[in-house]
Order: C-alpha cells, then structure tokens, then sequence
C-alpha cells in the first residue's frame, strides 16, 4: 500500500518499505551537486571559518605613538612656539640701490603687519635661488611704506635702509630674489642702547572633536538559531551563534573607523555647502602634516634630488637640521618603502648601518629585543635614531591599499612643551595624541549600550537587539612641522 505524504511527512522526505539511502528519504546538505546528505558517506565538515585574511583589523597606530586624554570643550586650542631668530624668505627683487644706501622691503610672512628688523643690526641677505652669493649689510634706518622714518619695532614699519661692510657694490641683480636673516649689530662709540625691542609671538592651532556612530541589528528570533560554522572572531569571540561574529566584526570595524577618522580627517572649508549643513571636520593626521609639515615626494625615485633611497633619505636628514631635530623618529611605511629601506640599510651594513644592532634603542629603554617585538627595526643615520615598522593600513587591500598616493610617515618620538589655553599654563604632552569628550556626568571615549527587547535588554517593544556605538574625539597634531609625510611622485 502507498502511503499518504501530504500531512504529516513535508514532500521532501518520502518513507520508504526498505532501509535504502534515497535521495527522497534524506535531506540536501547544501544543495550542490555531489555534496549532499543522500548519500551514506558522512561527509568531513570543517566548523570553523578559514581565516583568510589574518588579523583584518588595522588599528594600533596611534596606541603606538600617541595618548588620549579627555577634555570638556567643543574644541581643542594650543600654541606652539615660532623660532627664535629673525628671518625672512622670497623677497621678490626688493634692494633698491642709490648712493650704496640699499633699500630692502622684505615680503611680511602672513600675519604680520610690521618688520622686525632694527637700526644698527647686522644682517647677512643671500639669494634665493642658489644660495651661494652672499652681502653683509648694516641697517642704517627703519621706514614706513611711504619712506617716512619710524621707531624700531612700530607697527608701521615695513622696510629698511642698509648698506654693505666691503667695497664692491651689491652683488644681486634687478630682478634677484633674496632671503635674509639677522646675525648681530654693531654700535659706534658713546652712542645709545638699541631702539625698540622684539615682542615674542605664538602660533595658535585648534582642532574639534567629531562624533563617530555605528550600530549592529538583529531580531530576536535569529537570536536563537545555532549555526553549525563555528564563530572564532579578532577579538575571542566563539561559539555557534553567528550573531556574535557580526556584532564582534562591527564592534571591531568600528575601533578601526576611530583611528582611520584621526588620520584621514579633514576640516569643512570655507565656502562649501556642509558649512551650512553644520558640519565642522576634523584635521587629522595626514592634513595636519600637508597643511603645516613636511612632505617628500617619490622616495627612492631615481630623479633628483637623491640619486636613490640613501641620496633621497639624506634629503629628509638635512630637512629635519632646519626643524626641531628630534634625535628619535618612528617611521611608519608601506610594504615597497619598507623595502626601499631595507636595500637602502643592506647597502650600507659594510659600512657599519646594521638593520637592528646600530640603533640606541632609548626609546625601548635600549632593548633591540623589546623594539622587535613591537615590530620594529632600528638603524642610525648622521645624529639620529630611526625605528622602522610596516603600516598595515597602507598595505590592506580595503584601506589605503587601494591607494598609491601615500607610501609612510615619520613621527617624532617624545613630547613637546606648549601652551593650553584652557590650563593656562605650559604642559607636556606627546607630538601626538587624541582628545576624547568626557566630563563627570559622560564618558565619550568608547560607548557601547543595548536597546531592544532581546538580549538582555528592556528598553522598548522592538523584537531585536540593537548594539548601538559611539565616540567623540579629535588629534592633536603639535609640532607638525617635525613630522615628514612620504608621499609617491
């Protein structure tokens, strides 16, 4: 006799009068031909994912070379010192010349309204194209733009009168731009002090945190259902309920947004329609550096100015003699300037460069040992110290991997001495660091929370779980002009 397969049984199993495997009797493994639970073979399930791509994350970058620190405000404002002695660049065919009194109107950098140059100081003007030819002047008078004589230091100062210590005529064509800079002064015998003096300015910068979200979903029915592909996740994660790798991999993926942000920000500018929209930016890293920093284009390239990776690094060395010159510099780079490196120290070993023996090591308490487990290399070139490592962000695939533009990053080690002006006083802090809000009554460094009805949760009707994240933070680039952006030609 038949038997009746409409209600009780679903059409996919049919019964049969004997123990045979059919195809009508067992349920589709996956649907796929050759791979299915008809036939009497158990097949080999491997339960845990592949992880294929290693450790997707790229996070780290900044808990290697930075800090965070809270902060109360809309915005963060410091100012950073300007250098000590007076110097002006570009000026674009200024020396007038009658009488050997040679008048010079120098090209005022941004902000400035005055001159600082005084009666009776010794300055020495070059130009600006081979800086090789040189004249050594004596100021002799200080002028408004009208030619009218001024008080040193007024406000209304904006060129001067000077004229050359030796005998031949000023060596500088009509249309020779110069620079200059002041080396000292020289006074005749019972005459007065020095007129007027320098007031010492600052450069003030600011930045403003901007608020980050993401948030993970799912009902509460899919909850409850066991997968048979075990969850084995960055973070530790395991079991057999795949919700837990998706909430995992959003929590981690969000990690990564709050480092990404602080290097990729950018400010809204002036002009543009999300001003209007009340967004704001924020400068991150690489902005900071392009804006008030150094940039090198095409390292190891074989144009000039280097003749390779040794002749372009030399380049970068002399850069950092006219900066602050930070004896430790971490460098962060792409895989094929990591490789330039690597050639550029194996060319030399004979002469002394050792990838990880001629370092000092002091920022890892000189340990090589700790250095390489941090995933750094060390080597020492002219006065200064370099730890070199890989940049994971700009080799993955699905960061700056997709782009070229960027090869790595010199970062200053240690910390710089500037103003606060909500402290107001001088603090110490790291070239770089993060400021997150915070204040007693909420800490946006990191929010997590749930809402829903499932997991634990009671907070609404909704049948699902919503993993909710937040932050609100901002870098604080100081001192840029310290930090060297390694850029492709």
């Amino acid at each position: 006799m038949g038997f009746n397969t409409s209600g009780s049984f679903p059409a996919s199993i049919v019964p049969a009068q004997n123990r045979m495997a059919l195809s009508s009797n067992y349920l589709t493994f996956d649907g796929a031909a050759g791979g299915t639970f008809a036939q009497q073979y158990l097949p080999e399930l491997y339960e845990a994912e592949v992880e294929r791509y290693g450790n997707r994350t790229i996070g780290g970058f900044l808990r290697m070379v930075g800090a965070e620190m809270p902060m109360t405000s809309d915005q963060v404002i410091w100012s950073e010192q300007n250098r000590l002695h007076v110097a002006y660049k570009g000026l674009a065919a200024a020396i007038t010349t009658a009488a050997n009194v040679h008048t010079v109107e120098p090209t005022l950098p941004a902000g400035n309204t005055n001159i600082a140059v005084r009666k009776n100081q010794t300055v020495l003007l070059v130009d600006s194209a081979t800086k090789l030819v040189t004249y050594k002047v004596l100021v002799t008078r200080v002028e408004d733009a009208a030619g009218n004589e001024v008080a040193d230091g007024a406000s209304n100062a904006v060129k001067f009168e000077c004229k050359g210590y030796l005998a031949n005529a000023q060596p500088f064509g009509a249309s020779t731009d110069v620079d200059m800079f002041v080396y000292g002064s020289e006074f005749k015998k019972g005459t007065n002090g020095m007129e007027g003096s320098i007031e010492p300015t600052f450069t003030q910068y600011s930045n403003s945190p901007v608020i980050i979200k993401d948030k993970y979903q799912i009902n509460g029915s899919d909850t409850a259902q066991i997968g048979w592909v075990e969850v084995a996740t960055e973070d530790g994660t395991s079991g057999y309920l795949w919700y837990l790798k998706a909430e995992s991999e959003t929590r981690l993926r969000f990690e990564d947004y709050l480092e990404m942000a602080m290097v990729e920000g950018e400010k809204v500018a002036a002009g543009t329609s999300l001003i209007g929209d009340d967004y704001k930016g924020t400068e991150g890293l690489f902005a900071a550096i392009e804006e008030r920093g150094n940039v090198y284009a095409g390292f190891a390239g074989a144009a000039a100015p280097g003749a390779g990776a040794l002749g372009d690094f030399d380049e970068v060395l002399k850069n950092l003699d006219k900066q602050g010159a930070i004896e430790e510099n971490m460098l962060f780079l792409s895989r094929a300037t990591a490789l330039d490196f690597d050639d550029m120290i194996g060319a030399q070993a004979g002469g002394g460069y050792s990838s990880t023996a001629s370092a000092s090591y002091g920022l890892f308490n000189n340990e090589a040992d700790m250095a390489l487990n941090f995933g750094f290399s060390g080597f020492r070139r002219g006065s200064y110290d370099f730890y070199k490592t890989d940049w994971k962000y700009l080799n993955d695939a699905s960061t700056r991997g997709l782009v070229d533009n960027i090869d790595g990053v010199l970062v200053p080690a240690g910390t710089s001495t500037v103003y606060d002006q909500m402290l107001g006083k001088n603090i110490r802090r790291p070239f770089l660091h993060t400021r997150y809000r915070a204040s007693e009554a909420d800490d946006r460094r990191m929010k997590s929370w749930i809402t829903g009805s499932v997991g634990g949760a009671y907070t609404s009707d909704l049948d699902a779980m919503q993993v909710h994240f937040l932050s609100e933070r901002c870098l604080c680039v100081q001192a840029a002009n310290n930090f060297v952006l390694f850029k492709a030609a």
